[in-house]
Order: structure tokens, then sequence, then C-alpha cells
């Protein structure tokens, strides 16, 4: 992802005045996602020491979970391909040295932590996406650092060495194959809600050139020149992938992480209101492209910029993007790790919740995404406590995709007291319902109102728990105070979050 080490590109200009602080209503639906990053152990797991075991990293997992349900988060973008390695088991690459220390090692005790991960991600309600890097190879040019058998060693003439980096090279058809076959593998064999790529396509550039040419001459043929091929090289890949995963598995989503300035206007007519890098020229990403062909069903732009940055304005950006979505999803990248940095539009600590408020302003933008974990579970700036005791204070069900499946699951039926049959009044609400029969039912949502609060399931502050798992077919409303009536009223999900009917209502008293 994109830290300080990128913003040295960006031309320094002094913040102005942030977005004014206005008050929103809690959507009912946002995606409210964060990136946890493996690479060199940002943020899970800690670097692995001689004796540390399987248990430890799980549990170490589990934790930054819990953190994040309490912040009212609902998706995770999890880093399982930080640098053509693995942090899963069924593939065809080798495990992670950022796993267990050395690459091809497998975890002690074993496990498999993308299979872990998905089954604690939705336990808790939470989306997990698969944060894949497609091109970078190797994080360091340390030759012990990579296994004799990693692929950089025995398809050497598939990479390219650009900086202190091995990269897959993207002008390679046998290249675009192999990373659709890695990823496919993910796709069929995990039940992942979405694939994830972040912004590195062609490395950010340097002092040298691409050592690219021969792969140009041999591929490149009706192409005016090396830049519009190797953009081609990227859409190719895109392309191919969206229609592999869709085809495996509708629900699948496929999002894509970009830099966050596509194109300046200097340089296009289309492009924003900025004068940064672009990720169009320097990365050779046509992210508008992929939004407007529909490859993408969402775009999460990258931008870690405050109010009035000359070089890269986040409400110039961001207004830009959500003109730009071609009725896909829009989830913006806001960058915690800045919250305590010493500069202009960053000292001012109300920089990120007055962003959130901003974007909530955007009927076009559906959520957030944030970066990275460690900075959110470490509430710089206090950001989340800002989420969870306000932003987030209710739950959110992910927005619907009704290009992937518009079609509503089956409403659940028999919604009644879970102890009905006895005599002794409960002091609680134990709710039992009738799993509806239909296979598409993925999990449920139940909402409780006040005895004589109509029914309105548009609000977000009556939901009062999300479940993925569709045999869970009763709630204990630990929550309900004593002496007081309520309502309650339950529907199903599916797997892109597309809501039933209501069951019938259920009246309960609490003694």
């Amino acid at each position: 992802m994109i830290r300080n080490s990128i913003l040295f590109i960006l031309c320094l200009f002094t913040a102005g005045t942030a977005f004014s602080q206005t008050n929103t209503t809690t959507p009912k639906r946002e995606f409210r996602g964060v990136w946890i990053a493996t690479v060199q152990n940002i943020d899970w797991p800690s670097k692995p020491k001689p004796g540390t075991d399987s248990k430890s990293q799980q549990q170490e997992l589990i934790q930054i979970l819990d953190m994040h349900q309490k912040t009212g988060i609902n998706a995770i973008m999890l880093q399982i391909r930080p640098s053509t390695d693995a942090f899963y088991a069924k593939g065809r690459e080798e495990w992670s040295q950022f796993l267990t220390g050395k690459q091809g090692l497998a975890p002690k005790p074993f496990y498999d932590p993308l299979e872990f991960a998905i089954k604690e991600a939705h336990k808790r309600g939470m989306e997990l996406h698969a944060w894949i890097n497609p091109y970078r190879a190797t994080t360091s040019l340390i030759d012990s650092l990579t296994s004799q058998t990693h692929i950089t060693r025995t398809k050497p003439e598939w990479f390219f060495t650009y900086g202190d980096k091995k990269y897959f090279n993207p002008g390679l058809p046998e290249v675009r194959t192999y990373i659709t076959g890695v990823i496919m593998d993910i796709v069929r064999n995990y039940d992942v809600d979405g694939i994830h790529f972040d912004d590195y396509f062609y490395p950010y550039p340097g002092k040298e050139q691409l050592p690219d040419s021969i792969a140009y001459q041999q591929h490149g043929q009706g192409f005016a020149n090396i830049e519009d091929w190797r953009r081609n090289n990227v859409d190719v890949l895109i392309q191919a992938l969206s229609e592999s995963i869709h085809k495996e598995k509708k629900h699948v989503k496929f999002g894509i992480s970009p830099f966050g300035i596509w194109r300046n206007q200097a340089q296009d007519s289309l492009g924003s209101e900025s004068t940064g890098l672009s990720g169009y020229s320097a990365l050779y990403a046509d992210a508008r492209k992929w939004v407007q062909e529909g490859w993408v069903d969402y775009v999460n732009p990258q931008l870690y910029f405050p109010f009035n940055y000359k070089a890269a304005p986040y409400e110039k950006l961001l207004d830009w993007w959500a003109a730009n979505a071609f009725g896909k999803h829009v989830y913006i990248g806001q960058g915690v790790y800045r919250a305590m940095e010493d500069r202009e539009g960053w000292r001012d600590k109300q920089q990120l919740p007055n962003q959130v408020r901003y974007l909530r302003n955007n009927p076009n933008v559906q959520g957030s995404v944030y970066f990275s974990s460690k900075s959110l579970t470490n509430n710089l700036a206090g950001f989340r406590d800002s989420l969870q005791h306000d932003f987030y204070r209710f739950p959110a069900l992910q927005p619907e995709m009704k290009w992937l499946d518009n079609t509503a699951p089956a409403a659940p039926t028999a919604l009644r007291d879970k102890n009905f049959l006895f005599i002794k009044p409960f002091r609680n609400a134990r709710l039992k319902w009738q799993a509806p029969q239909d296979a598409s039912v993925f999990g449920y949502v139940v909402y409780r109102f006040d005895e004589n609060e109509s029914i309105n399931l548009d609000r977000a502050q009556n939901i009062i728990n999300i479940s993925f798992d569709q045999a869970q077919t009763s709630f204990h409303d630990k929550s309900a105070k004593r002496g007081k009536s309520y309502q309650y009223v339950v529907t199903s999900i599916d797997r892109l979050k597309n809501e039933s009917a209501p069951s019938n209502f259920f009246r309960k008293k609490l003694d």
C-alpha cells in the first residue's frame, strides 16, 4: 500500500480548512473495511521467532478481529499473497516467510490461515476479501530469503529485477495465465467473499528504465508505444480474472484499490483536479477503464491525503472517483497511519472524522477501507473511538451488488420466544425462528423496536444482530432491559447481502 515512501512524489502544499463538521445519519448499508497487512509482518502475524506456534498466531488474529468487531468493521482485507507466496494451503505457491519465518516452511501445528480467517470473520458478520499482490515476486534481492524451489528460481525468465525487488513481467502471456491460475485456486478452494488487488501493478517508477523492451519486441505488435502495451497487459489480466471469478462463483466480488489519482486534468480532460503522480502513466493502471468496462465490482482508491492538499486534494479526488463509478461501488481508502503526522492537514485531529462525514454525503460512495489494521487498533488520534462510539455505533450490512444478483432470499417464519412452552416467565428475550427452504440463505438480521415504535427496517439503529450462519436460527437479546416491551422481526440475507421480506412480528415483555 502507499505510505510515506510514496508521498515524496507529490508536491508538498499547505492544507487548508477541512470539510465542515456536519452530522450525517448512520446508513444501514455501508462497507467498513480494514487492510490487515502481512508483508513484513506489518499487522499480523507478529514476526515469527523460534518456538512460535500456530496457536499463538491464531489467538493474535482472533484478538485483532474482536477489536475490529467492537469498532464496527464489517469487512477484512487480508493479505494472503504478499510476495508470490501463500498464507493458505490449497494452492500452488510456497508458504510465506512472513508466516513461519522461512519461505516454504509450513506452520506447526499445521493450520490453514486463510481458512481459519474466513471462519472467524464470518462468525463476526465480517466479509473476508483475499488481498493479493499480483506481480510482486520478492520483497528483497537477498537470495537466502527465497526458497530454492520458489518460482523466481524455477522460472527466472518470467521475472525482471527493478530496484530492490523482483517482479513478474506482465507482458508475458504465460505470466498472465499463471497468475490467473493462482487466484482461481483461491476462488475454488476457499469461501472468500472477495478477491482484492492493491495498487502495485507495474512497479512505482525509480531512476532506471523498466527492463521489458525484449518482451515488447516479442509481444507488442499492434501498439503504437510501449506505454500503451503495458497498460493493455494489465487490462488483459483484469478482464480475464473478472470473467473467471464470476463464472466460477457469482457471489465473489472482485475489487481493486488503485493509487488515488487516475490522471490529472493537465494530462486528460477526463482527469481530476490534481497534479500528483498518475496511476495511469506511472503504474500503467487504467483503473477508470476497469470500472467503466464492468471488470471490477468495486474500486477502492487510496486517498491518503488531507483536504485542500494541492497535489492530491482529498475532496476533489473523492468527487472524481464518485463521478466515475459507472454504477459500481466506490469505497474510499483512508490512511489512518497518517493521523499523527506533524504536517499541514494532519495536525487537525478531525481530519479523518471529517473525511468520513464528507464521503457519507456523496450518494455514489458506499464506504471506507482503512490502512492499516494496527493503526486503527492503536487508536491513532482517537480515530477508532470516533468510529466505535459515533460513526459505527450501529451495525451495517454490506452494500448490495445488484449486477451480480438481485434476487432476495425467502423470509424466515414462525418467530417466537425460544422458551414459549414453559409457564415460568423469563426475564430476557431468547428468540427462535424457522429457517426458510431456500439454499441461497447465508444468514439473518435481527431487528428490535420499542413497544410503540413504528417498524422501519431501513434504520440501522434497530439492528441488534447480523449473522453469517444459515443454521443459526436463534438469538439471545442480552441487551434488552427488564420491565420493557419490545417488538422483534428477523430477515434472511444471501451471500451478496440481498435481504428478504420480514418474518412475522413478535412482541415480548421482559419481567
